[in-house]
């Protein structure tokens, strides 16, 4: 089951279009990295799935029921059952600025009906790392604690789905490190559906299942970590003195599973996914082909986005 599909879904501000024709699905239990540029639409989109702005055209459903804006407004103080499911960490987080850690989250919980509420706020607060803050008001915090302690709030009531903005923005490595781990915590241990962006993206490949892929409010595609993992993995350029006859035999051939073949301008082959290099190597030998050049090629991980993001611009 998707926890979050959006169909269609476009939002225009003062003419311009942020978010175009957006199609996403996020599986339930899955850790969903939203990778894009600042302005790319991210955040527009998260606000929207929380029922914090309005879509201009389209469709979004969390946990199977529609969604709409100030959900929270409707009837007497009564929550939608897929709003109160959603714990959110968008932009800056909503701190009281003169309050301790303590008293920020007393207030949230007691607005929220949050049962044995003290408990619950100095469970949190302890497991993000600010257990010791004391009476040390919210606005004498560094950029990192304010993370963690959005992220304590986002978690208040025991939310299903988490929608985390740039949650990583201002911690140093050690402390990025133990975020990381406490998401992936969460995810497999109480089955919390989470949607992540960040810059930080060999963050986000230690700790993702599926990815989505946003350039200028358009999704450009959604993929498993699996998927990532084979586009990302080694290829092998192979240049022999008849390419057009080394590309038939190689599309004749079982060189492994999910194999991509790509011709390139100066003639060579690219061979990239599953392949088997003593496959091709044999497909070689076998068809009698002179080759010219056999090298293995990288891609890192942050090439491979940035060129999805590039491929994606209008």
């Amino acid at each position: 089951m998707d926890v979050v599909s959006t169909s269609g879904v476009s939002k225009v501000y003062s003419g311009k279009r942020a978010v175009d024709d957006l199609r996403m699905s996020v599986p339930q239990g899955a850790i969903y990295g939203f990778v894009g540029r600042n302005g790319a639409g991210k955040s527009t989109v998260m606000k929207m799935i929380a029922g914090l702005a309005t879509p201009t055209e389209g469709d979004i459903e969390v946990f199977g029921r529609p969604v709409r804006a100030h959900a929270a407004r409707r009837g007497a103080g009564r929550v939608r059952p897929a709003v109160q499911r959603v714990g959110v960490l968008i932009e800056n987080p909503g701190i009281l600025p003169n309050m301790s850690a303590m008293h920020t989250m007393m207030a949230l919980a007691l607005a929220l009906g949050v049962p044995e509420p003290r408990k619950a706020c100095a469970d949190l607060l302890g497991q993000v790392g600010l257990a010791d803050t004391g009476r040390k008001p919210a606005k004498g915090f560094s950029l990192g604690m304010k993370q963690r302690l959005g992220l304590a709030m986002a978690l208040l009531g025991g939310p299903d789905l988490l929608l985390l903005d740039e949650p990583l923005n201002g911690l140093d490595p050690e402390g990025a490190r133990a975020m990381r781990n406490y998401l992936v915590q969460l995810n497999r241990t109480r089955g919390i559906t989470i949607v992540i962006s960040s810059h930080v993206l060999d963050q986000l490949e230690r700790m993702c299942t599926h990815y989505g892929v946003i350039a200028e409010g358009r999704m450009v595609r959604q993929m498993t970590a699996e998927q990532v993992q084979r586009e990302c993995g080694d290829s092998l350029r192979v240049r022999t003195a008849d390419p057009t006859r080394t590309l038939a035999l190689f599309e004749d051939a079982v060189l492994g599973d999910g194999v991509r073949l790509a011709a390139e301008p100066d003639g060579s082959i690219v061979v990239s996914g599953g392949f088997e290099p003593a496959r091709v190597s044999a497909v070689l030998h076998d068809g009698g082909q002179e080759v010219l050049e056999l090298s293995t090629q990288s891609r890192d991980m942050e090439e491979y986005f940035v060129a999805l993001m590039e491929g994606g611009r209008r």
